[in-house]
């Protein structure tokens, strides 16, 4: 008796679309984890406050977005919103300095890689910054070095705390020694702003490198970071190629810094508003509602 085989599976022609219709998944719909792997529909990623809601790796936000989740609902008003870059040095590589900048505000939105705005905190009246990295990186020429001074120098006026958030890439070369004259002109601003009394609270994100963390990012009365950031001067990798030697697991990764004592606590992006409004009602108290 012949042996009759089953085909349990057979090579099905591939469907037809009619006309000229084509499926596709909706771009932006997913957001894909570094960390895990994992992926997730990116409303659950935005509800997660642009965390992985498997594994919780902090992603990069966007300063506009960081500032109107934690300021009280509706009391944002931006400072300084006009300012832009110029060319100073007419700077050119692959492209000019004016072209990039011009790029980077038409893809980002914004007129230049920091975000300043008076707000308030569960009631509390205080001025507050954040980097925008999409912007050449976050890097520092002389219109953040401006706004992050202005930021004390309107906390010194107004007599209220200042908190910023950081995420730079350091200095901005095409802008050569006047960016890195931002360094002292901020460091100087915080110094005059510490007569007022009030505090500074600096949040340290990922990733915080090169002149803003040889600077005012390192000069917090108190100094918070998200979990996993990398935080210091040069990267790793440029480190190790220096010393010639292999670095520490985690090293410059915000947990390392808090075993080292450079940082105060690592507080998770969901807890920050509330962590940092305990901050500031224990070390000045109640905020006076008028």
């Amino acid at each position: 008796m012949q042996e009759r085989h089953v085909a349990w599976f057979k090579r099905l022609a591939a469907p037809k679309v009619k006309g000229d219709q084509k499926t596709s998944v909706p771009s932006g719909l997913w957001r894909l984890c570094d960390a895990c792997g994992a992926s997730s529909l990116a409303e659950e990623v935005y509800r997660a406050l642009e965390t992985c809601p498997h594994c919780g790796r902090h992603f990069r936000m966007t300063a506009r977005n960081r500032l109107s989740l934690f300021l009280d609902e509706g009391t944002l008003v931006e400072e300084a919103g006009d300012l832009s870059s110029g060319d100073p040095l007419a700077f050119t590589d692959t492209k000019s300095y004016k072209k990039r900048v011009e790029a980077a505000q038409a893809a980002v939105g914004e007129r230049d890689a920091f975000l300043l705005a008076g707000g308030c905190l569960v009631d509390r009246p205080l001025v507050a910054g954040a980097f925008e990295f999409r912007f050449l990186g976050g890097s520092m020429g002389s219109v953040v070095g401006e706004k992050v001074t202005r930021a004390f120098e309107l906390g010194r006026e107004r007599q209220c705390p200042v908190v910023i958030f950081s995420a730079s890439g350091g200095a901005r070369m095409q802008e050569g020694i006047l960016s890195l004259m931002q360094m002292a002109k901020t460091s100087a601003a915080i110094a005059r702003f510490r007569h007022v009394g009030q505090p500074y609270i600096s949040v340290l994100t990922d990733p915080t490198t090169g002149g803003v963390a040889a600077s005012f990012a390192m000069l917090g009365d108190v100094i918070l970071a998200e979990p996993n950031a990398l935080v210091g001067f040069a990267g790793p990798r440029v480190i190790e190629q220096t010393i010639r030697q292999k670095l520490p697991d985690g090293f410059q990764r915000s947990e390392f810094l808090l075993d080292h004592g450079v940082i105060d606590q690592i507080v998770p992006r969901a807890k920050l508003r509330t962590k940092i409004a305990r901050i500031l009602q224990l070390l000045v108290g109640s905020p006076e509602v008028v």
